[in-house]
């Protein structure tokens, strides 16, 4: 479960330049719940921060609902794709092939949902605004065990510049993104957890 921690905490995209005016109104659920229900597809550079405090760099590729994929760059040989209902973590050193874990078990599940809706009671446990940002704690309602992912937006226009992962035991996983490239085409087969096992055996 460590590296599944070490990925699913790792889920932030991007607080580079986090150039909002300082006068930015706080962020409301409903206003945060449509951005996320209109990002359908994304890609951008990230940066990961795991709970040991040693840094990941690599790219995202998002497609709503229920799919992203992290290519983490050299020297790194990961990889995690989630696609179908399940999260695969790929890594090379390893001869037992991907370890693989139900995508709705993971804090993900909360923004990859077909419809998110922050408004829903005890979805959101926490929501801040530092006049620059807007910062919201989110868990699963149904199963708070399964960890919570915070979520931190710039206003004007809305965007998701990061979030932190606290998985069941209290570790966390930062992922900072660069700028987010929205609304291209995306192809399914980087989802395509069966397809990816078949590439890394050959």
């Amino acid at each position: 479960m460590k590296q599944l921690r070490l990925l699913l905490l790792l889920v932030p995209l991007g607080l580079a330049a986090l150039a909002a005016p300082s006068h930015a109104q706080q962020l409301s659920l409903a206003a945060i719940s449509q951005y996320l229900n209109q990002l359908q597809t994304a890609t951008g550079e990230f940066t990961q921060i795991n709970s040991d405090g040693t840094i990941s760099t690599g790219t995202i590729y998002i497609k709503r609902p229920g799919r992203v994929r992290f290519e983490y760059a050299p020297p790194e040989r990961s990889l995690v794709v989630a696609g179908g209902g399940q999260v695969a973590i790929f890594d090379a050193r390893s001869n037992d092939g991907p370890d693989r874990y139900p995508l709705n078990q993971t804090p993900l599940s909360v923004i990859l949902a077909r419809n998110v809706d922050l408004t829903r009671a005890s979805m959101v446990t926490g929501q801040t605004s530092d006049g620059t940002t807007t910062t919201v704690t989110a868990q699963d309602p149904d199963n708070p065990e399964y960890g919570t992912i915070q979520l931190v937006f710039t206003s004007d226009p809305v965007e998701l510049r990061q979030w932190v992962i606290t998985d069941d035991l209290g570790e966390q996983t930062t992922v900072i993104l660069g700028d987010l490239a929205t609304g291209g085409n995306i192809r399914d087969i980087l989802f395509n957890i069966q397809a990816e096992m078949r590439s890394w055996q050959n």
